[in-house]
């Protein structure tokens, strides 16, 4: 119980810690952040890729991927392989948003390093990415709808 404790305290502080920063340096927000820079590497991805990788709920997806469009950060496109779905894909200035956000992401970063040696740094990140891919095999935590 602990460790479950002390995990989701840890996320929230450094999410808090981002979301405070991006918002006072870029006007945007942690999850908007997480958008942008997922769609600038992964242009052409769906509503539903982005529901899928992020595990939330596809009409949240949805919901905010209308609010960066009325923001021009993002255009949708037609799906040539399925009418009923669009492409997504960062604009110019969606771009040069998630690249300038990336800098504060990064230096957010820093406070984790600056609380773990290297080499706890490394198991702690072994172990999450062995915890995340184990609940995403089981489909653990996937949202209905």
């Amino acid at each position: 119980m602990a460790f479950f404790g002390d995990l989701v305290r840890c996320e929230t502080r450094l999410y808090n810690a981002l979301n405070d920063q991006l918002r006072s340096r870029h006007g945007i927000t942690a999850s908007q952040f997480e958008f942008l820079r997922h769609l600038r590497d992964h242009p052409g991805a769906r509503v539903g890729d982005l529901a899928e990788f992020f595990a939330i709920g596809v009409g949240a997806t949805s919901k905010g991927m209308d609010r960066l469009e009325a923001r021009g950060w993002i255009r949708r496109t037609p799906n040539p392989a399925d009418r009923r779905s669009s492409l997504l894909e960062l604009t110019d200035t969606g771009t040069a948003l998630a690249n300038a956000a990336e800098t504060t992401f990064t230096a957010i970063s820093t406070l984790i390093q600056a609380a773990l040696a290297p080499e706890q740094l490394q198991a702690a990140a072994q172990a999450l990415q062995q915890l995340r891919t184990t609940l995403e095999h089981h489909k653990t935590g996937t949202p209905a709808g």
